[in-house]
């Protein structure tokens, strides 16, 4: 086989491998899931989406456009096309300014419509990025107007603007829920906001879209959607503190929890454990994931986590504790399931 001919048949090879890349990727991208950009389900979500499609298709224009009078003026003659050179200057220079700036102001007019309430009194939620996870704090929610504090999990009512107030503890985090919303940065000592309004129930995923560290790809998170009137069903249930031990198992499992001193870093209420290093406990059993949704919520999982959360996880802040017996550790994550 000559050399040529290899280099054809790579070439084509190369070309094939790229084609099945790209359209597995535009695949992938349009397909339907808790964290698609391309099927919103509020109304700002609703906006960036035709802002984005408007901005691709008139760079498109533009692109085409422009090719086309390089490609012109690079064959015409002068002497047979005395227009060319006003062509190239109109076509190649105003037409693409007009067009950007048009498209410019019509971006600044979405940007302000997204951090419009339409005069509705928005509810105020509080999130602040740690490495590598969430807490969510609703001011004011709790018993005696304390603020309610949960982790990994934000729950809004449909068709109500929340204003997400957004922080980090410690290094740079984003703020992202693809199906509510754009991007917003989470910076140190730094208060940004956006306005979330999901109008479809359900649950969507979140995910820091800054690098933070080692984990920075399993710091996600849920935003549930709820009717408001199971909104407040929720929120009060929310109130309440944690559930008694319903068995001796469970017993055993608080008890172990507070003598291996996790209440020195967590927070149950109705129990002596009062830490805010790390995620409130109260209501654990009711979310959908463990460890910033790097785990299923379930007993197995808890153990495992509570048991290698440096092995799972390196580097977060949740320390491994091996030298918890089997016993323990089982009571221990059968009563935090239990905690709903």
């Amino acid at each position: 086989m000559d050399r040529s001919s290899g280099r054809s048949k790579g070439f084509a090879r190369g070309w094939r491998s790229v084609a099945l890349t790209g359209g597995t990727a535009l695949l992938a991208a349009c397909e339907r899931g808790a964290q698609s950009a391309l099927h919103p389900a509020g109304r700002n979500a609703e906006a960036i989406l035709d802002l984005t499609l408007i901005l691709v298709a008139g760079g498109g224009v533009i692109f085409l456009f422009v090719m086309a009078l390089a490609g012109y003026a690079v064959i015409a003659r002068p002497e047979r096309f005395p227009g060319t050179r006003a062509w190239v200057i109109g076509g190649g220079i105003v037409f693409p300014i007009v067009t950007l700036t048009a498209l410019q102001v019509y971006e600044f007019a979405v940007a302000r419509q997204l951090s419009d309430t339409g005069g509705a009194e928005p509810l105020r939620v509080e999130v602040t990025g740690l490495m590598w996870w969430w807490e969510v704090r609703y001011p004011g929610a709790g018993e005696g107007g304390e603020a309610l504090r949960s982790a990994n999990r934000l729950v809004i009512p449909a068709g109500r603007p929340v204003e997400v107030a957004v922080t980090a503890a410690d290094v740079i985090h984003s703020f992202w829920v693809p199906s509510l919303g754009g991007k917003m940065d989470m910076i140190p000592g730094h208060e940004n906001r956006l306005i979330l309004v999901g109008e479809r129930p359900g649950t969507y995923r979140g995910q820091c879209a800054e690098y933070c560290g080692a984990q920075h790809a399993l710091m996600a998170f849920d935003v549930v959607v709820l009717p408001p009137d199971r909104f407040e069903e929720w929120l009060a249930a929310e109130r309440r503190p944690a559930a008694e031990p319903a068995g001796p198992q469970q017993s055993a499992g608080r008890e172990a929890f507070l003598r291996a001193g996790c209440g020195s870093c967590h927070t149950v209420r109705g129990t002596p454990a009062n830490g805010a290093a790390g995620p409130d406990l109260t209501h654990v059993g009711g979310r959908g994931a463990l460890a910033a949704g790097t785990l299923p919520n379930t007993p197995e999982a808890l153990a495992g986590w509570i048991a290698g959360a440096q092995h799972i996880k390196p580097e977060n802040r949740m320390p491994s504790f091996p030298i918890l017996d089997g016993d323990d550790l089982r009571a221990i994550a059968v009563w935090l399931e239990s905690l709903k």
